[in-house]
């Protein structure tokens, strides 16, 4: 057989491939999905908590399908709302997440932001995120408008947890919280919350846009219950059945999404150590909105004495 027509149909064939799979991604990152976790980590007799935890919305104007399936969160009536960050990736986005998250404003609230808050996203080849991470940031894009986020928030009484310190009451239970502005930018100051967690408070949560180990270390090691981050988008390209190749920080891709121990060897009661639940979040980067055998979700913790 002649070699230039066999060469044409591999091409052909590759062409098809690459096509079908770039069909697929597209549809999977439309593809939303709730998520359900129970963490053990209340007091004994208090009664069970419902969190939603949401991250890496990255909203643009146009995503009428993500709207809709957000504004449909408010039915599961959580008790508490943490949201993580990487919620804007447009300059008009900041009235479209207030509109699509709706009821879940009234719902007691906390967040951080993330650096796709804080800086406009670029095209991006959704594959570097299977390189090493280079330590270069995207700061020099224009600056999304993040204060208008947080004036929006703060109008909704969400509580602010950018390097500091908080406390939310739900119900019977007093939770004591610590969080840090985004570690993927360096913005995190593990300083101003450093210390041991509020040891009157029920139950003590951290909470960090990217679950880096740093982050991590410090505050399992201040006792807090469980930690809550996002930023990894679960691995975004995975392998067939979810594997995830890279977490786009220092996190091993083990642990790239759902609910952990940290230290990754440790067993509930261990001394210094935390639960861990990372979100792989909702959304892409606008340009490319590509997920691989990782739908984008949102995750609703059942919070359950830990006894």
């Amino acid at each position: 057989m002649p070699l230039l027509p066999v060469v044409g149909r591999t091409l052909g064939l590759g062409t098809l491939a690459g096509v079908g799979l770039a069909t697929y991604a597209a549809w999977e990152a439309r593809q939303y999905t709730l998520r359900r976790v129970t963490v053990p980590v209340l007091p004994a007799g208090h009664a069970p908590l419902k969190v939603l935890h949401l991250s890496d919305i990255h909203m643009a104007p146009d995503q009428r399908a993500k709207q809709e399936w957000l504004r449909g969160l408010a039915d599961l009536e959580p008790d508490l709302v943490i949201d993580t960050g990487d919620n804007l990736a447009h300059m008009r986005a900041v009235p479209v997440v207030a509109d699509a998250l709706g009821g879940l404003l009234d719902v007691p609230g906390v967040y951080v932001l993330g650096s796709n808050d804080y800086y406009a996203p670029g095209m991006r080849n959704p594959l570097l995120y299977l390189l090493p991470d280079t330590g270069k940031r995207n700061t020099s894009t224009p600056q999304l408008p993040w204060p208008r986020l947080k004036e929006r928030f703060a109008e909704a009484g969400w509580l602010d947890l950018t390097n500091g310190f908080g406390s939310v009451k739900v119900r019977d239970t007093t939770i004591a919280f610590a969080g840090v502005d985004d570690p993927h930018l360096a913005f995190d100051d593990l300083a101003s919350v450093a210390g041991p967690a509020d040891p009157t408070a029920d139950l003590r949560l951290a909470v960090a846009h990217a679950p880096y180990l740093r982050v991590l270390d410090q505050f399992a090691a201040d006792g807090y219950d469980a930690i809550i981050a996002g930023h990894t988008h679960g691995g975004q390209v995975c392998l067939p059945g979810g594997r995830a190749l890279t977490t786009n920080c220092d996190l091993e891709p083990a642990r790239a999404r759902g609910l952990h121990r940290h230290p990754a060897d440790s067993a509930p009661g261990d001394d210094g150590s935390s639960w861990l639940h990372v979100s792989a979040g909702l959304g892409t980067n606008p340009y490319v909105r590509f997920r691989v055998a990782c739908r984008p979700e949102a995750t609703l913790m059942t919070l359950v004495p830990a006894s």
